[in-house]
């Protein structure tokens, strides 16, 4: 917002009623987006390329109830940006390896769970015991035309995770 979006989707709040945290994966774009969000639950969140000045980090280790997971926007800074750019116009994009630039945010850092953005696409799969979690985006987005705009929702019961896509 505003760029994509004006405002928040109206069926937003319905979507997220109940939940414990809002997890935000970058390109936030406003201030104001997060504190509109902090209004239906805590808001833990990462910087996305289109975040200037808003002063996330690019990546978070987050503790839920026991279960540890990640969260990045995947970017990777300003230089891994540039690089993944260039790949995406000359090869194309390739899910399998934007999950291993995801992965290495991590590496090192037992997650059960990695909540990532930037590519717009979503993804809900477990790779390796590591549920990969990408909601795509609330706004309407070129990439997922099936899909349409949406949240992820994460429920984590008795120290599994598990996630789930809800349109909105």
């Amino acid at each position: 917002m505003p760029d994509r979006l004006r405002s928040l989707p109206l069926g937003l709040p319905a979507a997220l009623a109940g939940v414990d945290a809002i997890l935000h994966a970058g390109d936030v774009t406003r201030r104001r987006v997060l504190d509109q969000l902090a209004e239906i639950a805590p808001v833990h969140a990462v910087a996305g390329n289109r975040d200037f000045g808003l002063r996330l980090p690019l990546d978070r280790v987050l503790e839920f109830e026991g279960v540890r997971l990640g969260l990045t926007h995947g970017h990777g800074g300003w230089g891994g940006y540039l690089r993944e750019k260039v790949l995406n116009l000359t090869v194309g994009y390739h899910l399998d390896r934007y999950i291993r630039l995801v992965r290495d945010r991590f590496a090192g850092q037992p997650v059960q769970a990695i909540v990532f953005g930037h590519s717009h696409r979503a993804v809900n799969m477990i790779q390796d015991g590591v549920l990969l979690f990408n909601p795509g985006s609330v706004a309407p987005d070129y990439h997922e035309p099936f899909h349409g705009p949406g949240v992820g929702v994460l429920t984590i019961t008795h120290g599994s995770i598990r996630g789930e896509l809800v349109p909105v």
